[in-house]
């Protein structure tokens, strides 16, 4: 490739270097290949020479040359997207777990400085749409022998990418009691399973509740495991602390083994890996009561995603595998906020204040569904998710939604002026997040079909510097919620007024809308009337 200053006589033809603004308001953008009447446009304006690229004998264009290696790379649950500027990604096409094979990643990465590929950490949740891969070719055009040494690096034993989808799966789950323990509480962390096992496309087929025993949690074990149930989980009423404490000796008395007891995940670390026969028995640790990430949930994924998981794989999970701060330990670390590295910081705000009229006399937001307030389940799909902080907006029946969300890691903010339409309660909300948020997801508390993976896609796709910041999810052709609002827009949220102005901002602001693609249309579902209520509570 021919990079250099080129005089006008020799630019038709020529990829521009550098954006060129004209006189007459006509932009050149950068990577243009420049035509018989761009040239004379350029020399209409004065100039003489223009920087680009001329490709030669041997070279690979840089959009041909980033489709063929994202090809090379691709395996089943990945999907190339249209390539553009040197770029192309690859996107997710199912909810699952992205395999990396980082050491031919490396190697790919290793051979030329023209080519780079990145991806999203090995074993991270993906739904369908999330932006898992993307290539990135430096020059406007590369060696055919740079990329095709990448493509033989590509190779080996299987792809070296791939998504593992979630399967169905219909799990088993004890749940151990002692005296003292608040029959709420059992119920809450029990709720917490459910929903964790529907966030990975399975259920709980059975529970079973019984005394913080050997004898009665042996035989609960052996009860799930005739009816099939994998995996079965155990939360017990207290944490293991040893091989021979109750959960782990239970194992054994009921015919299984265990294989490894702790992971350097925190919080997470009294995790209990067993299985009975090949039926993987999982000792929840403590933490595992509440939805927020934890170790547990690492382990899951996997399950859920069919792949086997070893007291090995639990030791190396040690890089990166201190996640947050837990309250009211010991010796607390130096507070955090959990996020990717140098990725943008989202909170998330959810609306919680309103009447809900149509629903006659009852609150919806606390009516009943599989033993959890509404609420709570939307409430937990956020605290799944990688946003943080999570801000709850209260107003009609405050200490009532409050109630309904004790022990969970979220800011609560009242808003006294809720009956004056929804914009009031989206200004306290987005105040009260109280960081520098880079964005700020506003979701609704009637949505209990939004999950944490619809929640991270959002978040995946945001990029506050782009010319498209406002991210939207899409189900077909049908615009849903939430919205994940750029800072930028924080002071326009803060003039809003009534019901309808919100929408009226989006509709403002059409042409930096990021369209978001799901895969199903739980972003456009709410529970407005008692019908979709007991819609939602058969499903549940």
């Amino acid at each position: 490739m021919k990079f250099a200053s080129l005089a006008l006589a020799e630019a038709e033809g020529a990829i521009l270097a550098h954006t060129l603004r004209l006189p007459d308001g006509r932009v050149l953008k950068k990577g243009r290949r420049l035509s018989d009447a761009d040239v004379a446009a350029l020399a209409a304006a004065g100039r003489r020479e223009v920087i680009g690229a001329k490709l030669e004998a041997g070279d690979v264009h840089e959009d041909a040359a980033a489709v063929a290696l994202a090809r090379a790379v691709a395996g089943p649950g990945l999907r190339a997207a249209e390539p553009s500027t040197g770029r192309c990604n690859l996107h997710a096409e199912t909810a699952g777990l992205l395999l990396v094979d980082r050491e031919r990643i490396d190697r790919i990465n290793g051979t030329d400085e023209s080519l780079t590929l990145a991806t999203l950490a090995p074993f991270a949740v993906v739904a369908a749409g999330t932006l898992a891969v993307t290539v990135k070719v430096i020059p406007f055009a590369v060696p055919a022998a740079a990329l095709d040494a990448c493509i033989e690096r590509a190779r080996g034993e299987g792809p070296a990418l791939r998504v593992a989808p979630f399967r169905r799966f219909d799990a088993g789950l004890i749940v151990t009691q002692a005296p003292g323990l608040a029959p709420e509480a059992v119920e809450r962390a029990a709720a917490s399973q459910r929903a964790r096992m529907r966030r990975l496309g399975g259920r709980v087929l059975q529970e079973i509740r019984c005394p913080h025993e050997e004898g009665a949690v042996a035989e609960a074990i052996e009860s799930l495991f005739a009816t099939g149930c994998a995996p079965i989980l155990l939360l017990g009423a207290s944490a293991i602390v040893d091989r021979r404490d109750v959960i782990p000796a239970a194992v054994e008395r009921a015919g299984g083994i265990v294989e490894h007891l702790g992971m350097p995940v925190d919080p997470g670390n009294l995790l209990l890996l067993a299985r009975h026969g090949a039926t993987p028995v999982i000792g929840l640790p403590g933490c595992a009561r509440s939805l927020a990430p934890s170790g547990a949930d690492q382990v899951l994924e996997r399950l859920a995603a069919g792949l086997a998981v070893t007291g090995r794989d639990l030791t190396r999970l040690g890089t990166g595998g201190l996640l947050k701060e837990v309250a009211g330990r010991g010796q607390p670390r130096e507070p955090t906020v959990p996020r990717v590295a140098g990725a943008p910081r989202v909170g998330a705000v959810v609306l919680a204040a309103g009447r809900s009229r149509r629903m006659g006399a009852d609150n919806k937001l606390l009516a009943d569904v599989d033993g959890v307030p509404l609420i709570a389940r939307v409430v937990d799909a956020v605290l799944a998710s990688r946003a943080r902080p999570v801000a709850v907006v209260t107003g009609h029946e405050a200490a009532r939604v409050r109630a309904a969300l004790a022990g969970r890691e979220i800011i609560f903010a009242h808003n006294p002026d809720h009956a004056e339409g929804m914009s009031t309660s989206l200004r306290v909300g987005i105040a009260a997040l109280g960081e520098p948020c880079d964005g700020a997801l506003v979701c609704l508390g009637d949505m209990p079909w939004v999950t944490s993976a619809h929640l991270d896609a959002l978040i995946a796709a945001f990029d506050p510097a782009s010319d498209r910041p406002i991210c939207v999810p899409f189900y077909q052709r049908k615009r849903g919620n939430p919205v994940l609002w750029p800072r930028r827009y924080f002071d326009e949220i803060g003039r809003l007024s009534g019901d309808t102005e919100a929408r009226a901002l989006l509709d403002a602001h059409a042409d930096e809308v990021r369209a978001v693609r799901v895969a199903d249309e739980g972003v456009t579902l709410d529970v407005d009337t008692p019908d979709a209520l007991a819609a939602l509570r058969t499903i549940g």
